[in-house]
Formats: C-alpha cells, structure tokens, sequence
C-alpha cells in the first residue's frame, strides 16, 4: 500500500483492495483520513454491498433524510444529475451535515456513471485554513460559536434550494423534516475527535450565523473566513474516473462538486458515517 500527500488536502492511496482489506491495511487507513481529511482510491470494483461493508468497518450509516434512496439499498444515497437536468448536487463550498447536533464524521463517494468531460470535485483543507490563520484570529475566534440550519437549503420556503433548483422533488426531498429541524450551534473552532488538530468549522452553505454577534458583524467575520478558507493553496481538485472512490471527513475539509458537465449524466453513489458531538 503507498500513501502520496496531495497538494492543498488530501491523500491517494494505492495499492490496496477496499474489498479485501487487512487489519493492518485498515489502521493505515484510518490514520490516513485523521491526518489528511480526505483519502482518495482509485481502480476499486465496489458493489453496492461492498460499499456497504466498508462504510460499516468505520461507524454507524446515517441514512440521509434529504437524497433520494438507492432503490434496492437504502444506506446509500443517490448523488445523480441527468442529461436534461440543470443543476446539480453539491455545487458549491460546503461541508455535510454541520446542521446536526453531532455532524456526520464523513462520506463515502463511489463513482459509477461518469460524464466524458467535467464533474470534478474540489476539497478544502480545514486543518490549514486555521494554521493559516494570523494570532489574532485565532484569539478573537476562542470560544465563539456559529449556528447551522438546514432551513435555506433543504426547506419548504421561496428561496430555498429545494425549491428554487431542479433538483427539489425527486433527487432532493422530504422539505418538511428541514422545516421542523431546530437549529443548531457548534465551536468556530474545533478540536478533531480523530486527529486532536485544530480545524476551522464553518461553511459557506450551512453556517447562518455568529451567537451572540449582530448580523452584519457576523456575516462581516463569516465573509473573512470563507474567503481566507477558499484560497487555492489549501485545495485539491480531484478528477473522477471509473472505479474511483472519495473518502472525506466532514470535521476537516469543504467540498465543492462542479457542474460543468451540462447535457451529460453523472452518478454518485454516498454513504454517510454518524460522528459525534464537536468541540
């Protein structure tokens, strides 16, 4: 097995067979996504219950109350967009799941229709863009806490994503869970469970706002951080081919799918791990 650091974020791994993976293969593993954030595979032949499998050596499935279901295995959602569709899943800087009281560890994503051109997704480092941080930062930002909803995107309102995308109906769904879902809070600031690194915790999708900041100090210092956070030096572009799969730590990086494959039909299929409380 080789492990090669990327550029930005991120780690490929090679040489290894997630279908038949040893003790020892799995602990590299596991010490691989701790420290890099994402984890890269290419060549794999995963079945749907292979993916299955491997998703359940690392913790509890989380069956997404908002995607569309694969037909035959529920644990999996279906990150799809057709020909004739115009928008796509994932289209811009977030991170999953952040609405939850304990966010998602992370998600599996297994290639398996591809589009000729396009439909690359880029990773964000959250562990740099905090090191990168001046001290001054890093000290006005100790012990602040963000809320996170899930209201905007998934919800039944006039701006929402549901409503206002194509995707809203038979790809992303069930809008009243988002209308009744509370809103949460996490640190700006976290300590990975995995790691013990430092991690930079807010996202431009999900993240609404500071506690106890007024909302145009908040979007002023939320602003400041996404741009710091999207600066090219702390991303990797990773490029789909068949048989690839994208291992992410939902604690650690942003992700951000291109839609730049228009006229094409691209399918995903992802799996998403429980996590735990953060701070």
């Amino acid at each position: 097995m080789n492990i090669e650091e990327l550029p930005g974020v991120g780690a490929e791994i090679t040489g290894v067979d997630l279908r038949r993976l040893t003790e020892h293969e799995f602990e590299n593993i596991r010490t691989a996504y701790a420290e890099h954030g994402v984890i890269f595979f290419r060549d794999q032949e995963l079945s749907e219950r292979d993916h299955i499998r491997f998703a359940e050596r690392w913790a509890t499935i989380n069956v997404n109350r908002f995607f569309a279901a694969h037909p035959e295995h529920p644990q999996i959602a279906m990150v799809v967009k057709e020909k004739d569709q115009k928008d796509n899943i994932g289209g811009g800087w977030h991170t999953d799941h952040s609405y939850d009281v304990e966010p998602a560890m992370g998600s599996i994503l297994v290639a398996r229709d591809l589009p000729e051109t396009g439909g690359d997704t880029f990773f964000a480092s959250m562990y740099r863009a905090y090191d990168a941080l001046d001290d001054d930062m890093k000290t006005r930002l100790k012990g602040m806490r963000a809320v996170h909803s899930a209201h905007h995107i998934f919800g039944t309102g006039k701006e929402t994503y549901y409503t206002t995308t194509d995707a809203g109906g038979n790809r992303i769904g069930n809008a009243a869970a988002a209308d009744v879902l509370e809103d949460v809070t996490h640190p700006i600031v976290i300590t990975h469970p995995l790691s013990g690194k430092k991690a930079l915790y807010v996202n431009p999708a999900f993240t609404t706002g500071i506690v106890g900041m007024a909302q145009e100090e908040s979007k002023e210092l939320l602003s400041t951080l996404y741009a710091h956070a999207m600066q090219q030096e702390f991303a990797h572009r990773f490029k789909w081919q068949p048989g690839s799969v994208a291992f992410w730590d939902n604690r650690a990086t942003w992700h951000w799918a291109l839609n730049d494959y228009h006229g094409q039909r691209r399918v995903m299929h992802r799996i998403t791990l429980e996590g735990c409380a953060l701070h």
